[in-house]
């Protein structure tokens, strides 16, 4: 009997895993925790969620809602729990992440395809598969690293994700913060701590005196840049965090009809709505310095705080040297890469990149030739970079527009609105999306 083995119970490996066992595979699924815990993991859960609860924007058009619109019709397995779990998030997708783990969970037990093993993998020798899935993520073990680094011969490249603090709902000072959307842009779901100048120049001031955390057995931190740490935002110039996760734009303050001049948001964080995590608030200072600092944030004065910010490792291949369109290892074609360890950053491109390699690996037992996802489609273009980005500069990427191949230069000159050339771009990648998934194996797109 043929068999596929996925590694990492994080987000891509259990939908590559329910996938492929879908397609009527054998499917042997490995997490190491709890017997092997990471620096950032909390739980020995299927789907954790480390970082925030969002699986990003809802709204129609948008880049990542073009790829959740693509993963719906392809049957993601992992979104449809996240739907069935969401939390008010305004346009975003945000989720109660111990009902979506749990849902996850179930989900993988209850697969008569699917065999569960809490153990950890060191090796990648094919052991009796005849497939391997590594879904490891960017906190893959030192030996289950060497063993890919000794396949691939090519340095791996490392850089630090951050995490963001979660408050605890009930010690907010409701009398100081509002709820808003930015623009009005769906419900209003978000809290919005309202800061004067006077206030946020004391907070610039307090952020650039904060003692950091250690950095432990590494020396150099080197930050995604969608990702970096407040501290590191606020060093780039006084007034960067008010134009970025601090941009009052569009939050009027129904107490005073005007924008603030800087604003803090917290974003729901389960369906019992008592926490509440800091959007863009990720961090890496002493949990002592938090504390002091957060506090200053308006309405949060007497906050307890139910987790503190912190840097994770993140590691992830050199795709576009290593890995082919259909996630295969150039090297080893045996062996598939999904999730952040492939490239992709942000919780719905793992789960989407573990989408297609369950599809493709199954679609490899049955002895067919996988057709890769068209390029002009989200899942296309996002795998499109990932495998042939410039070599050089190769940084992980989440969905974006920048992605996707641009509309024609005379349709670009009529077209002046951009929200009208995205819709065009987006009926165009689900048109192409819905004929590659009607495609038989095998024929030609």
């Amino acid at each position: 009997m043929k068999k596929i083995r996925v590694i990492g119970g994080g987000l891509a490996g259990p939908e590559a895993a329910l996938q492929a066992a879908s397609r009527g595979c054998t499917v042997d699924l490995y997490e190491m925790r709890p017997h092997r815990s990471t620096e950032a993991h909390q739980t020995a859960d299927f789907a954790e969620l480390v970082c925030s609860n969002s699986l990003k924007s809802e709204s129609e058009n948008s880049a990542p809602w073009l790829l959740k619109q693509e993963m719906r019709l392809a049957g993601s397995c992992l979104l449809a729990d996240a739907d069935a779990t969401a939390v008010p998030a305004g346009h975003a997708l945000a989720v109660d992440r111990v009902a979506f783990s749990a849902r996850v969970a179930q989900r993988l037990e209850a697969h008569l395809n699917i065999t569960i093993h809490r153990e950890e993998v060191t090796s990648l020798d094919p052991d009796g598969f005849d497939l391997t899935i590594l879904a490891s993520g960017p906190l893959t073990s030192k030996p289950l690293t060497d063993a890919l680094q000794a396949i691939t011969g090519s340095e791996h490249l490392a850089f630090y994700d951050s995490i963001s603090p979660i408050v605890d709902a009930t010690t907010i000072d409701m009398d100081k913060v509002y709820f808003a959307a930015r623009w009005d842009k769906g419900t209003a779901d978000y809290i919005n701590c309202p800061f004067t100048k006077e206030e946020y120049d004391a907070f610039i001031d307090a952020l650039a005196s904060a003692e950091q955390a250690e950095s432990k057995e590494w020396e150099k931190l080197q930050y995604f840049e969608g990702c970096l740490p407040i501290e590191e935002t606020a060093r780039r110039g006084r007034d960067t965090l008010r134009f970025g996760p601090m941009k009052p734009a569009g939050l009027t303050n129904p107490k005073t009809g005007r924008w603030p001049y800087a604003a803090v948001q917290l974003r729901c964080e389960n369906l019992r709505a008592d926490s509440y995590n800091l959007v863009g608030f990720q961090n890496h200072l002493k949990f002592g310095e938090q504390a002091r600092i957060l506090r200053m944030i308006p309405g949060l004065e007497r906050a307890t705080f139910l987790r503190f910010g912190q840097i994770h490792r993140n590691t992830y291949i050199h795709a576009p040297s290593l890995l082919t369109e259909t996630l295969q290892l150039k090297a080893r074609p045996d062996i598939l890469i999904a999730g952040q360890l492939s490239g992709v950053e942000g919780y719905t491109e793992s789960i989407a990149s573990g989408m297609m390699a369950g599809r493709f690996a199954a679609e490899l037992l049955d002895g067919c030739t996988p057709i890769p996802a068209p390029r002009p489609t989200a899942h296309g273009s996002l795998i499109h970079y990932i495998t042939h980005s410039e070599a050089k500069n190769f940084q992980p990427a989440n969905i974006t527009f920048d992605l996707l191949p641009p509309l024609e230069e005379d349709l670009r000159k009529c077209i002046r609105d951009k929200k009208e050339r995205h819709r065009i771009q987006c009926e165009r990648a689900l048109e192409a999306w819905q004929t590659w998934l009607r495609t038989p194996v095998g024929a030609e797109v």
